[in-house]
C-alpha cells in the first residue's frame, strides 16, 4: 500500500481533527542553523567500541584482561603441568605486559589446542578475506599453528597455517590471511600447535578485510555507514562517563590511545562493574579505537571533532575523586596537547605525532569539552583553570562546559548562572526523560537569551520506562516524543547550535543501557525510530530558520501539532517539519508568504505507526522509518492531512 492510499484511508475510516492554517513566512529568516546542529555522541559503552565499531574478532588479544585468559579455552589432550603459562614482560612493555607462552611436546592434531570465543562470538561472513596477525617469539623454528575458523559443531568455515620463523630474543610479527566458507553470526577462533618446541605470543589478531575504508586494523563498516548516513555536523568523543572513570585512575587519558596499537594499555571499562543487572566482567577497553582514529573517523564523514576531557574530577556518581587544584596541571596540559595533536604542523612535538601516524596535514579543532555531566563548585573551580589556559594560547578554540545531570534544579541553576558569569562558549545540557517531557519543553530555549552563549543538547533520549532501566525501548513513542521536541531546537537555533542523542550503539548480547540509536549484532546493525527522527532532521537541515505560525504563534503543542520550517539555499527549497502526536489524522492548510513562486509538486517524508509501542529489528529494520510521497501544490497553498502518530518533512522548489 502506498502513502498516498494511507493517507486517503485516514480520511475515510478516521475522524479528523479541525483543519489549521500554518503560515510559513519563506521571507522573514530568525536565525542561522549551523552546520553542527544535528550530530553523534559516541561513548564505548553497550560494545560500542571493542565487540563494536573496532573491527577486531579475538577478545583479549595480549592476555591484559583481569583474568587473563577470560575469552580464551584452553584443551589439551596430552595434559602436562606448565604446557601453557602467562608471562610479564615486566620494565620491557609496562603497557602490554601479558604474553602466552606454550610449551608444545610432539603435539599433533587435537592435542593442544587454543581457541577465543569473541565478542559473544565472531560475526563471520561467506567469500570474506580474514587477516591473521601475532606477535611472537621463540628461540627455534619448531612449530607450526594451524589457525582455524569453526561454528558451533566444531566445522571449519576457514583457515591457515603459520610456520613463524625468525627466532632470537626480539618479538616478530606473523601474519596469513584466509578466506571464510559461511556466514556465521557466533563462530570462533582456534589454533592448534603441531610439532615440538616453546613460544611465546602476544596481540593475537583477527580482522575483517572489509572494514571501513579497507583499513587494516580499522572499523566495521556497516556502522561506520550508520553514522555517514546520519551526515552529522559533528562527532563528540570519548562520552560520556567514560571521560571521568569510576575514579581518577580510571579516566580516560587520550595520550594512552595513540601510537602503535600494541603499545596502547589495556584499561577496565567502567561499565563493566556500573549496573548489578548488567555486570559485564569482560569489557575492557583496548583503544583500538583512539584518539588518532577518532579524528580519521570523524573528517571521513565530514563531521566536526568535539572531543572531552577529564577535569581532573572522576564520576561524581561514583568515587567523586577530585585532583587538587595544585595538581591540576597535567590535565591542563592534557588539554593543550589534544589541540596541538590535532592542529598542530609536523615541527610541533605532537603535530609531529600524528604526523608520523599518517596524517600530516591538521585535523582543524575547533572546539573542546572540558568535563563531562560534573557538577558544584568544584567543577566550577577547576573549569576556570582550564579556560584561561585555553584561552590564552588558544583563543579561538570553543569550551563547552557541563550543566550538570538535569535540566532544572538547584544543581542546574548554580551551573548555568555561573557558566553564563564566566562567558563561557557552549553550555552542555543533558535531559533523559519520559516522553510527556519532551512534548512539554519544545518551547524550552523560546526565551532563553539571545546572545553570545550557546547551548548545545548534548545528550537526549526519551525513556520508554525510566533513566537508566534495563526495559526502556526505542519505540515510536519515544521516536515521536523527541522529533516534537527537536522542532523546538530548530526553531530557536539563534540559542542551539548543536545537539546529539544518547548512547549511540548497542550490541543485542552485551548491552548496559537502553534506549540507543543504533542497534547491532556480530554481522548486522539497524536504525531505530529515534535514528531515522534524528536522520529526517539533519539531512533536512537547511540553514536558516523561518517562522512557521498557527494563528501567530509557533506551533509547539497546539492541538497535538509541532512544527518548523528553514530554507536551504543551496537547493533553493523550503523545508517544513511537521509531528502530529496525536492519535486522530489532522488536515493541515500551509500557506506561503514572502515568495513570487513555488513548484507545483513537493516531496513529503512520512515516518508513521499507529503502534507506539512499536520498534525496529533485525528481522524489520525498517519497520518505522520515512516513506516518500509526493503532493500537489494548489499555487501558494499546500493541503496535507497528517496521519495520526506522524512525523512528515516536506520539501518545495522555491521561485528564482
Amino acid at each position: 500500500m502506498t502513502w498516498t492510499n494511507i493517507l486517503l484511508g485516514c480520511l475515510l475510516c478516521c475522524s479528523v481533527k479541525a483543519q489549521h492554517t500554518l503560515t510559513v513566512a519563506v521571507n522573514e529568516p530568525k536565525a542561522t542553523i549551523q552546520p553542527t546542529m544535528w550530530g553523534v555522541f559516541f561513548e564505548d559503552i553497550n560494545f560500542g567500541a571493542d565487540g563494536g565499531i573496532y573491527a577486531e574478532l579475538v577478545k583479549n588479544r595480549s592476555f591484559e584482561f583481569t583474568k587473563p585468559l577470560m575469552g580464551w579455552t584452553v584443551k589439551q589432550r596430552k595434559f602436562r603441568e606448565g604446557t601453557i603459562l602467562i608471562m610479564n614482560k615486566g620494565r620491557e612493555n609496562i603497557n602490554n605486559p601479558r604474553f602466552l607462552r606454550i610449551k608444545a611436546d610432539h603435539a599433533q592434531a587435537g592435542d593442544l589446542i587454543l581457541s577465543n570465543e569473541g565478542f559473544r562470538g565472531m560475526g563471520i561472513k561467506a567469500g570474506l578475506r580474514y587477516d591473521f596477525s601475532m606477535m611472537y617469539r621463540q628461540e627455534s623454528a619448531n612449530l607450526k599453528l594451524h589457525v582455524q575458523l569453526v561454528d558451533s559443531t566444531g566445522r571449519v568455515i576457514g583457515e591457515t597455517v603459520i610456520t613463524p620463523s625468525e627466532t632470537g630474543s626480539g618479538w616478530h610479527k606473523a601474519k596469513a590471511s584466509f578466506t571464510a566458507s559461511e556466514t556465521i553470526l557466533k563462530a570462533k577462533l582456534n589454533i592448534w600447535f603441531e610439532g615440538n618446541g616453546v613460544i611465546d605470543l602476544d596481540m593475537i589478531s583477527l580482522f575483517p578485510s572489509d572494514t571501513w575504508k579497507q583499513r587494516p586494523g580499522g572499523l566495521r563498516a556497516d556502522m561506520v555507514q550508520c553514522l555517514a548516513d546520519l551526515k552529522p555536523g559533528f562527532i563528540r568523543f570519548p562520552g560520556g562517563c567514560i571521560v571521568e572513570g569510576t575514579d581518577l585512575s580510571n579516566r580516560y587519558q587520550w595520550k594512552k590511545t595513540i601510537g602503535p596499537v600494541e603499545e596502547r594499555p589495556l584499561m577496565m571499562n567502567r561499565w563493566n562493574i556500573e549496573f548489578a543487572h548488567r555486570l559485564t566482567p569482560d569489557y575492557f577497553q583496548s583503544f583500538g579505537l583512539g584518539f588518532f582514529e577518532y579524528f580519521q573517523l570523524a573528517e571521513d564523514i565530514g563531521a566536526e571533532p568535539l572531543p572531552i576531557l577529564n577535569c581532573g574530577m572522576a564520576c561524581q556518581y561514583n568515587s567523586a575523586e577530585l585532583a587538587s587544584l595544585a595538581d591540576l596541571d597535567p590535565y591542563v596540559q592534557d588539554a593543550l596537547d589534544l589541540i596541538e595533536f590535532a592542529n598542530g604542523d609536523a615541527a610541533t612535538t605532537w603535530g609531529k605525532v600524528r604526523a608520523e601516524m599518517g596524517h600530516p596535514a591538521p585535523f582543524h579543532l575547533k572546539m573542546l569539552g572540558v568535563g563531562n555531566e560534573n557538577w558544584g563548585p568544584q567543577y566550577i573551580e577547576r573549569l576556570q583553570v582550564f579556560r584561561a589556559a585555553i584561552k590564552s594560547k588558544y583563543p579561538d578554540i570553543k569550551i563547552v562546559a557541563s550543566s550538570g545531570t538535569d535540566p532544572d534544579g538547584e544543581r542546574f541553576n548554580l551551573l548555568n548562572d555561573s557558566l553564563r558569569a564566566m562567558q563561557i562558549d557552549l553550555i552542555d545540557e543533558h535531559y533523559y526523560r519520559k516522553p510527556d517531557w519532551f512534548l512539554a519543553n519544545a518551547k524550552r530555549y523560546d526565551n532563553y537569551p539571545r546572545n553570545a552563549i550557546k547551548i548545545f543538547a548534548g545528550e537526549y533520549a526519551a525513556q520508554s520506562d525510566r533513566g537508566a532501566s534495563p526495559n526502556n525501548k526505542n519505540n515510536w513513542l519515544t521516536g515521536l516524543s523527541e522529533a516534537a521536541f527537536m522542532t523546538g531546537l530548530e526553531r530557536n537555533a539563534d540559542v542551539v547550535t548543536m545537539s546529539s542523542y544518547a548512547p549511540l550503539f548497542a550490541h543485542t548480547d552485551g548491552w548496559q543501557w537502553a534506549p540507543d540509536l543504533i542497534w547491532v549484532n556480530n554481522l548486522q546493525s539497524f536504525g531505530t525510530p529515534d535514528y531515522y527522527v534524528q536522520q529526517m532532521f539533519s539531512v533536512n537541515r537547511g540553514n536558516t530558520v523561518v517562522p512557521v505560525t498557527m494563528n501567530g504563534n509557533a506551533v509547539a503543542g497546539q492541538d497535538s501539532l509541532y512544527a518548523t520550517a528553514a530554507i536551504d539555499s543551496s537547493n533553493n527549497e523550503v523545508i517544513i517539519k511537521l509531528v502530529n502526536v496525536s492519535g486522530r489524522p489532522g488536515r493541515q492548510n500551509i500557506v506561503f508568504h514572502g515568495t513570487k513562486k513555488l513548484a507545483k509538486t513537493a516531496r513529503m517524508l512520512v515516518m508513521q505507526s499507529d503502534d507506539l509501542n512499536a520498534v525496529n529489528s533485525f528481522d524489520e529494520p525498517e519497520k518505522i522509518a520515512p516513506r516518500e510521497v509526493k503532493v500537489n501544490m494548489m499555487q501558494k497553498q499546500l493541503p496535507v492531512l497528517l496521519p495520526p502518530y506522524s512525523f512528515v518533512v516536506i520539501r518545495i522548489k522555491l521561485g528564482e
